[in-house]
């Protein structure tokens, strides 16, 4: 019996192409990562070790047409990125590098003490949920002078950002309970009763001493016991507390001075001879720009007689000349990720915070051909200076719910949805949770009722059942 095998052999050649991460790429997605401050760092350390590299020595008011793009015209060539699979994974492929002192850096960034700035911030993100909030608070922590007090007025800051005076009010108010006690006081007074009232002692007398302070400057007790309508002991018990307090609070950090944060991006509007829109360009401030010395790696060359002499030489010349062009490969990259955010968020530059859209990471990564990770890390530590304000850059997005059509929803407006459904429901027919999922539903809004529920809470909106209960009080009184 002849047995025909259904087994055959096949050669099947097939081409893929994979990820290779290698030290120098997962590098470069660490100086993605570092603020300008551990940057420069960075940059000082590798310009100490390595004999190849030198600073390129320039005027900082001088900007290359590189360094700069119209978002009017949106010039193509801005930049490439860190992505997967980009020119990124071939630079310096031939040395053999480690950059061990970049973790260094990086982990010794992430254990030096806490800034106010840094310490605020986190407040910030818990006090608020809403992108505009979490904007205007970042502007009025970046305003903050030395001491910790806020000198601007209300009429100044409703006037950079667009706001409405009820909106920054509530902001403010809320963000002076932050820790350190006192911060974002108007002046030593305010600091002061604010510390007082914090602790219980903030009585009438304490009021009056707070407003005549010129007086125990003078050391005139007396006239300000009798202005206090106090007997002396006990003045000099509301002193004994004064003198506990803290009239500086942002000196609670280390005395670390607190400074506005420093743009890595700045904007300008354009004249309108000059086409208009926005001027982008990096911040030469802010930018470490290294050159490699080719003419002492030939002079030095020519001298090496042994091997490990040439291949030490090799290996810092492979290291100089990638972090020349990781540099300007990271710079490139935030440029081009601030410029699209800048023309998806022109609403708000133009006319003000009520005008800023709802944005997300992965809109941003889409329209520029980028992947959503790398758009995360630029927008982290990085800051844009611009006509309203210095802000981080990761304050432009906020979560947006897409509806089954397509359409994007801000969870801002969908809270204000919420607000009016509920202010403009019938007290005899109060609204629940379910009924207000169904109400969104047929406008479009696909959510959860746990949702709703979530918005409600942050609303401070009581439940339909609480609701029902304080209608029918009012309807009976």
């Amino acid at each position: 019996m002849k047995i025909m095998s259904n087994i055959s052999q096949k050669l099947d050649l097939r081409q893929s192409q994979n990820l290779v991460m290698t030290p120098q790429l997962q590098q470069a997605i660490k100086l993605l990562q570092l603020n300008n401050q551990e940057i420069a760092e960075f940059v000082e350390e590798e310009l100490a070790q390595n004999p190849l590299l030198e600073k390129e020595e320039r005027d900082p008011s001088e900007s290359s047409s590189d360094e700069i793009i119209d978002t009017q015209t949106k010039n193509e060539a801005s930049a490439d990125d860190f992505d997967a699979g980009s020119a990124m994974a071939n630079i310096g492929s031939g040395g053999n590098t480690s950059f061990d002192k970049l973790d260094n850096a990086f982990e010794n960034s992430m254990s030096r003490p806490e800034t106010l700035r840094e310490h605020l911030i986190e407040q910030l993100h818990v006090a608020f949920d809403d992108p505009r909030d979490e904007m205007i608070g970042a502007l009025l922590i970046d305003r903050l002078d030395e001491a910790g007090y806020l000198r601007d007025t209300p009429e100044e800051l409703i006037e950079k950002l667009g706001c409405s005076e009820e909106r920054l009010t509530r902001i403010l108010e809320k963000m002076r309970g932050f820790d350190p006690t006192g911060i974002f006081a108007k002046d030593l007074q305010d600091c002061l009763a604010l510390q007082l009232e914090e602790k219980g002692q903030l009585d009438d007398p304490s009021r009056v001493l707070l407003e005549n302070l010129n007086m125990l400057a003078d050391h005139d007790l007396k006239g300000l016991a009798d202005k206090c309508g106090v007997n002396e002991t006990y003045l000099a018990d509301i002193i004994a507390d004064i003198k506990a307090l803290n009239p500086k609070p942002a000196g609670d950090f280390d005395h670390i001075v607190v400074q506005t944060a420093v743009p890595d991006v700045l904007m300008k509007k354009q004249p309108k001879n000059l086409g208009g829109g926005w001027r982008v360009e990096l911040n030469n401030d802010t930018l470490p720009k290294v050159l490699v010395n080719n003419e002492y790696y030939t002079e030095v060359l020519s001298t090496a007689t042994q091997k490990k002499d040439k291949e030490y030489l090799s290996e810092q010349l492979n290291s100089a000349s990638w972090l020349v062009k990781a540099l300007d490969q990271r710079a490139q990259t935030i440029l081009k990720v601030a410029a699209e955010i800048i023309e998806q968020q022109d609403g708000f530059f133009n006319y003000g915070i009520e005008f800023l859209k709802p944005l997300t990471l992965k809109d941003i990564a889409e329209e520029i051909d980028m992947h959503e990770s790398t758009v995360s890390r630029v927008t982290n530590n990085k800051f844009i200076g611009t006509p309203r304000g210095i802000f981080e850059l990761k304050y432009f997005f906020s979560t947006a719910l897409v509806s089954e059509d397509g359409t994007s929803h801000s969870s801002e407006s969908i809270k204000a949805r919420v607000q009016t459904l509920i202010d403009e429901e019938d007290p005899k027919k109060v609204l629940s949770d379910d009924k207000i999922v169904e109400i969104l539903k047929s406008e479009g809004i696909d959510i959860a009722r746990r949702t709703v529920a979530k918005y409600r809470d942050a609303l401070h909106i009581p439940s339909s059942v609480q609701r029902r209960k304080q209608k029918k009080n009012q309807l009976k009184s």
